[in-house]
């Protein structure tokens, strides 16, 4: 796949850029392992500066990037916009935590006098240089919520960014410079991914962390596997959306229509199997189906656009066949199927709802990603939740019930990384992020995420 900044508004390639060659990925791995040499050594506050500023200049620029975003991948750019805010946002966030958060554990004196120690605690280091592996659909937000805490850690990164969104790649490179870093401890490499296990491989990379497809967690896994490496991997999801008869059904319908769409329905969390209990699934269906059509598709650019086009002509293919397989085996569109007449031009695809979804149907197994929907009806608790299960993902889920005993059923037995009631998935830097399953192993975000990368030292003082 060419590096390149192609406009999914458009089908035009705007920009091509030329891989780096192997001397200059091995100047970077280079300028890498010299910069963690003396940053590992500086104070949370020098570091917390240095975010903090970051921030401040990520604030500054939120236009520029955010246009920059909507021409790379299609993003709405009010959309982007959000996604620059809650980067600074979190930028500051770990600038304000991560003392706390990597604070010397003490355990309790009677376990440190019976281990024959006069004094012992457990102090959280460096890893050292991480390689980062991100895909294209939040292609600022994916980066720092591992940049960020990594960064506070005192690891330096290395970034190999999705090959369509190269600009968005290399302002991120300069975005940390401006702030102050050493060159060495934020770098975009500009490689394609045949590119990545020798990068991986090299005795100076200590981890990885990966967001993407499930082919690309197992290939990277496995490297680094090899290498006796720690990885970080968030993958898939196919998260169920459950809607009990105690629900705000109308407030259910509503955030439906936002939990399936956002990004054009192209996110890991959004919800994408729509599990209705039979009591109130017309009500739910008329409501959801009347929403999804009600939204606006077309220019990314324009502030007034709800859904803009896919990524890629690819991604609107792979999404085509699976709205085309379950049709074909009878499932009916209530909306939607389509391309939207009027946008020829593009990587558009109108939001669609399904129902009559069966196990034979590969959009039943497969992720969708883009805005299309699955509805299905459950007799009960215990339909819904098997059917909610009934998937290789385990990211996220939400159920929308206020029966205190059905939270706590869900909570028990959903095998999902987060579990949301009445509302929809999202992420924040306090909470940590993450799935079960094929989705992936390991947490970003909050205290759990910035230790990933860290070596749990113990130390030991004898009397």
């Amino acid at each position: 796949m060419p590096i390149a900044t192609v406009n999914p508004a458009t089908g035009e390639t705007e920009r091509t850029f030329e891989p780096l060659g192997a001397d200059e990925v091995e100047a970077r791995l280079h300028r890498a392992t010299e910069a963690f040499d003396r940053y590992r050594t500086t104070g949370f506050d020098e570091r917390a500066a240095l975010l903090r500023r970051a921030a401040d200049l990520l604030d500054e620029d939120t236009e520029a990037v955010a246009r920059t975003i909507t021409t790379e991948m299609g993003k709405p750019v009010t959309a982007a916009r959000a996604e620059a805010a809650k980067c600074a946002k979190t930028m500051r966030w770990y600038a304000e935590h991560a003392e706390a958060l990597l604070a010397d554990e003490h355990p309790g004196q009677d376990d440190v006098r019976d281990s024959g120690a006069a004094r012992a605690y457990v102090r959280h280091r460096p890893l050292g240089v991480v390689l980062a592996v991100m895909p294209w659909n939040f292609p600022l937000w994916q980066v720092v919520r591992f940049a960020a805490p990594a960064l506070m850690a005192g690891n330096v990164g290395l970034l190999k960014h999705a090959s369509n969104v190269p600009q968005t790649a290399l302002y991120l490179q300069d975005l940390f410079r401006r702030a102050g870093y050493d060159e060495g401890c934020f770098q975009t490499l500009l490689v394609g991914s045949g590119a990545i296990e020798d990068i991986l491989r090299d005795e100076r990379v200590a981890a990885a962390t990966l967001t993407g497809s499930e082919g690309a967690g197992r290939s990277v896994a496995a490297i680094a596997g090899d290498e006796i490496k720690k990885t970080v991997l968030e993958l898939g999801g196919s998260d169920p959306f459950v809607v009990m008869p105690s629900a705000d059904v109308d407030a259910a319908a509503r955030t439906a229509v936002t939990a399936r769409t956002q990004n054009a329905g192209q996110s890991c969390i959004a919800a994408k199997r729509f599990i209705v209990h039979g009591e109130v699934y017309d009500a739910f269906l008329e409501r959801f189906a009347a929403g999804m059509r009600e939204l606006t598709v077309g220019d990314p650019t324009d502030e007034a656009t709800d859904v803009g086009p896919l990524s890629s002509e690819q991604g609107r293919a792979d999404l085509e066949e699976l709205v085309d397989d379950a049709v074909r085996k009878g499932a009916t569109a209530v909306c939607g199927g389509q391309r939207p007449k009027g946008l020829e031009r593009g990587f558009y695809y109108e939001p669609t709802v399904l129902t009559g979804i069966t196990r034979e149907m590969r959009i039943h197994r497969e992720e969708t990603f883009g805005p299309v929907a699955t509805v299905y009806r459950a007799a009960d608790l215990d339909e819904a939740l098997a059917l909610a299960n009934d998937t290789s993902f385990g990211l996220s889920s939400n159920v929308w019930t206020r029966d205190t005993a059905e939270q706590e059923r869900c909570v028990r037995d959903l095998q999902a990384g987060g579990v949301y009631f009445n509302g929809m998935t999202a992420s924040h830097p306090a909470f940590p992020f993450g799935g079960v399953k094929r989705s992936g192993y390991g947490r970003e975000l909050s205290g759990h995420g910035i230790k990933e990368f860290c070596n749990a030292t113990t130390v030991w003082h004898g009397a």
